[in-house]
């Protein structure tokens, strides 16, 4: 236990309140890390749902072989890399919270626009903008937990962010996997079941958008 916890312990036993610092780091554990956490969680779950979304993809839209989709999901880090270091130096020079709350809204519409493609140029377009759009959220949250933790409290707090990775690869496969079944057939006991499309969309299409 750190030494700043254990003192905080100590005076919660002894029925000591707590001090200003004790709660505001009480404060930023509780609002700040299960935010950035869901939002690690999202993220990981962004870049590699177009490996799932591909099964039914290629279906629905000619032309998309696995040539195409890998190439996709190769541009986006293309974007990535471009705005990476730009994005940090942002992150520290403006605000961490308007740059990472834009990141969240450029980066939510252009997955949710991905839906809509119909040819391979579209895809790759929408796949290089989210690249850009997602840029700096990685290290604009390592900046921002930063300004909120001080250095015996920010190895803890990156940790718990951290797990998001390994919370993600557990999550992504299965919500995926649920989602591809709409506007599909599948046999269930030597049964044909179809499961009915969702609003006219298709289970790839509702991969991006959620």
């Amino acid at each position: 236990m750190a030494e700043g916890d254990l003192a905080a312990t100590v005076r919660a036993d002894a029925g000591v309140a707590a001090s200003p610092l004790d709660r505001a780091r009480r404060k930023a554990y509780r609002r700040l890390l299960p935010l950035c956490f869901i939002s690690y969680v999202i993220a990981y779950v962004d870049r590699s749902n177009v490996a799932i979304a591909k099964l039914t993809m290629a279906r629905d839209l000619p032309g998309f072989d696995n040539a195409v989709i890998g190439l996709g999901a190769g541009i986006f880090f293309i974007g990535y890399f471009l705005l990476e270091i730009p994005g940090t130096l942002i992150v520290e020079k403006w605000s961490a919270r308007k740059w990472i709350a834009r990141i969240m809204i450029t980066w939510g519409i252009t997955a949710a626009l991905t839906a809509a493609v119909k040819t391979p140029f579209q895809f790759y377009v929408l796949r290089f903008l989210l690249g850009l759009a997602e840029a700096g959220f990685y290290p604009g949250v390592i900046v921002y937990l930063t300004h909120w933790f001080s250095s015996r409290d920010r190895a803890r707090a990156l940790a718990y962010f951290f797990v998001a990775t390994p919370i993600a690869q557990i999550v992504s496969p299965k919500i995926s996997n649920l989602l591809l079944k709409i506007g599909t057939d599948e046999t269930v006991g030597g049964v044909l079941v179809h499961h009915p499309e969702r609003l006219g969309l298709h289970g790839w299409q509702w991969i991006y958008i959620a």
